[in-house]
């Protein structure tokens, strides 16, 4: 009998980081891929991404409606309960033998919540990691303790996951998988980039991506108006804004960059997705990321690219030494652009190691599944796993 194996996405980002992982287990003659799309994906607002999803060959099995059209606490936390509603009757109608997550959302976590009170195994990945600035933080640990299988993307991630009471014999670190996009994906050139988003990419070009940063009380617009500021100063560089994700207060932001592009069209650009290989591809042209996203600082080392992470929403991450972390205000994000953008910054990058592996992460996750599926290795009565003092 071949073993279902749900894979739950909320975003854009997610789908894309997931993508090599959801292919080789569609390939798996062991496996019947059962593919779930919720959140964002199914938001005319976000773009209506699930199309992305189906456009690429897959079968979608659910389309699991939770967002509601707020971004306030009050809308999240009622999508959050529509959620769990959700994937109860989804779960019962499919019966999976394991749901795949990835990292820290609020429709994650309410999967997982299910999926640990249905008795189905959870297999989580990026877990461990810290975003001081984000409930994310909370929820993300919270995913971890009721997940069974966990993959890591650093060896000090993996050591927290077991601090929090995980057997090592379940915590296997494997690096970030959205690597694995950038070292096996065949990226546009830079003329088919721009014929695609439809944008000349004729001078130095930032990407800036900024969420806000949702353990602050109405923070978005002031933070994001200083970069604004900034980015407007700034004559000789273009911009591609790539939108928040539906987070508490996003709207504002998303909002501020669509009458902000309006201003100048021929210097600025915007995405509410741009999926993932035009994104990589703009990634590898660009000359600086500026912003507060996890591929900022996951992800953009890869490519030898300097990130601008702003403020606190990923306070706590490991990161490489082409990221410049900066306040929120105009005089230290002009200055840590400036500083990306010098000849000596960009000689000392040349060589950057990313902390976060080398892309082998989907086989090393599949095997590890199958270990524990094939040989009834999953017992859900977890002993908490003491460290000693």
């Amino acid at each position: 009998m071949k073993k279902n194996i749900c894979i739950i996405t909320g975003t854009r980002a997610e789908y894309g980081l997931l993508c090599p992982l959801i292919k080789k287990i569609n390939e798996d003659d062991q496996f019947n891929l059962q593919l779930l799309v919720t959140g964002m994906h199914l938001s005319p607002e976000f773009g209506l991404t699930y199309k992305q999803i189906k456009e690429a060959g897959y079968k979608i099995d659910e389309k699991v409606e939770i967002l509601l059209s707020s971004d306030t606490s009050i809308g999240i936390s009622k999508s959050m309960g529509l959620a769990i509603i959700s994937f109860s009757e989804v779960f019962d109608r499919l019966k999976p033998d394991m749901v795949v997550v990835l990292g820290d959302r609020y429709e994650i976590f309410s999967a997982v919540s299910v999926a640990n009170i249905s008795r189905i195994p959870v297999c989580h990945l990026h877990g461990g990691e810290t975003t001081e600035g984000a409930f994310d933080e909370n929820l993300r640990h919270s995913i971890t303790k009721m997940s069974y299988l966990h993959f890591t993307s650093t060896e000090e991630y993996r050591k927290r996951v077991i601090q929090l009471g995980e057997s090592p014999d379940r915590v296997f670190n494997v690096g970030a998988i959205g690597i694995e996009n950038i070292k096996k994906m065949n990226l546009l050139s830079k003329e088919e980039l721009e014929r695609s988003i439809n944008f000349k990419l004729d001078k130095k070009y930032a990407i800036v991506t900024f969420h806000p940063v949702t353990l602050e009380n109405n923070t978005a617009k002031n933070q994001f108006k200083e970069l604004l500021l900034v980015l407007d100063k700034i004559k000789d560089l273009k911009v591609i804004f790539t939108k928040a994700n539906s987070d508490t207060d996003g709207r504002i932001i998303n909002n501020m960059i669509d009458e902000f592009v309006l201003t100048d069209k021929e210097r600025f650009i915007s995405f509410t997705s741009m999926g993932s290989l035009r994104y990589l591809s703009a990634i590898k042209y660009s000359d600086i990321v500026i912003g507060n996203s996890s591929s900022g600082i996951v992800e953009v080392p890869s490519f030898n690219k300097p990130t601008i992470n702003i403020g606190d929403r990923q306070k706590g991450r490991i990161q490489a030494k082409s990221i410049i972390n900066c306040k929120p205000v105009k005089n230290d994000i002009e200055k840590a652009i400036e500083r990306a953008l010098s000849d000596e910054f960009l000689e000392n990058i040349k060589d950057v190691k990313n902390p976060y592996g080398d892309g082998n992460v989907s086989d090393k996750v599949i095997e590890k599944i199958k270990y524990f599926l094939e040989n009834d290795k999953i017992n859900l009565k977890k002993k908490f796993y003491d460290l000693e003092f």
